[in-house]
């Protein structure tokens, strides 16, 4: 039951596609807690870095929210791009958007806890023999959602050397942290930076795990 004073969250706002098919496209998301879309700025600067490699990818948008990263991967030729969103209406927001650009057949949006869904998705890729290319992870901050999501990606083997993964989280969270537990783990790795910046209150950047 919902709590009389609960806000239901309502489609307020837009996040818009800024280059590809879908180019200027503006679509709705939702007002609820904890959703921060990607900005528009970060956006264009990850897909600057990006651009040689989207065309033709599968992607997993891990924490997709808003799925602005999604949508931007699929409108610039993404092969399928995997939707996760544990809020119920969110997701059902991504679903309306994904028929609203009609990419029912390129995008797959799994409602649900990160841990649970992304199996979901490993056991797609492999019925359809299919490996993953780029992995975008932008979690709720402050949860201690980004390194379990990266554990649980690993032991699915969902990411390889050849992997691209874009990271978005709080400044507490730096790369030797996440390397010190990627380290402790039963197959030993890190991540190397392929490109990083730093601005007030969060750090993203584009890895790859070290060969």
């Amino acid at each position: 039951m919902r709590h009389k004073n609960q806000k239901k969250p309502t489609a307020t706002g837009r996040i818009r596609i800024i280059a590809g098919q879908h180019r200027g496209r503006q679509l709705p998301v939702l007002d609820a807690q904890g959703l921060r879309p990607t900005t528009d700025r970060t956006k264009e600067t990850l897909f600057n870095w990006l651009m040689q490699d989207v065309q033709g990818s599968v992607c997993l948008d891990g924490f997709a929210g808003s799925g602005s990263l999604g949508f931007e991967a699929l409108s610039r030729g993404a092969q399928h791009v995997y939707f996760i969103e544990k809020n119920t209406s969110a997701a059902n927001q991504l679903t309306q958007n994904v028929a609203t650009l009609k990419l029912q057949d390129t995008a797959s949006v799994l409602d649900g806890e990160f841990a649970h869904s992304v199996t979901r998705v490993a056991q797609a890729l492999s019925e359809r023999a299919q490996a993953m290319n780029i992995v975008f992870l932008d979690p709720p901050f402050k949860q201690g959602l980004l390194i379990p999501s990266l554990l649980q990606l690993l032991d699915l083997q969902l990411i390889t050397t050849d992997t691209l993964i874009y990271l978005e989280c709080e400044t507490a969270i730096t790369l030797n942290s996440i390397n010190s537990a990627l380290l402790k783990q039963p197959s030993p790795t890190s991540l190397k930076p392929i490109k990083q910046q730093q601005t007030n209150g969060f750090m993203y950047g584009l890895f790859q795990l070290n060969t």
